[in-house]
């Protein structure tokens, strides 16, 4: 990974009524709450010692993650064709 590049993080998450972009839901026990992953689309704004990376956010919130978390990957062509807006916007954020 390199400064800039445009990234994906598969977010696991848990409520009570998954949002349209969920991804791998399933209901809990007793069916009261779901659990499911949603794809978050996030800039590379720092390579930092010990394999870790600083991203950006749509919003300007920042995450530290290891580099080999397997729940974050390149964005493939296709994300990038679909959801390139999304990632000029967060461009925008971290040329500030």
């Amino acid at each position: 990974m390199r400064k800039g590049d445009w990234v994906v993080y598969r977010m696991q998450k848990h409520s009570t009524s998954p949002g349209r972009r969920a991804k791998e839901v399933s209901a809990a026990p007793r069916g009261e709450t779901y659990s499911y992953v949603v794809d978050k689309f996030w800039v590379v704004k720092e390579l930092l010692a010990d394999d870790l990376v600083l991203l950006v956010t749509r919003k300007g919130k920042q995450h530290t993650l290891p580099q080999a978390d397997p729940n974050l990957r390149a964005a493939s062509w296709w994300v990038r064709w679909v959801y390139g807006d999304r990632f000029r916007e967060i461009e925008k954020l971290v040329e500030e």
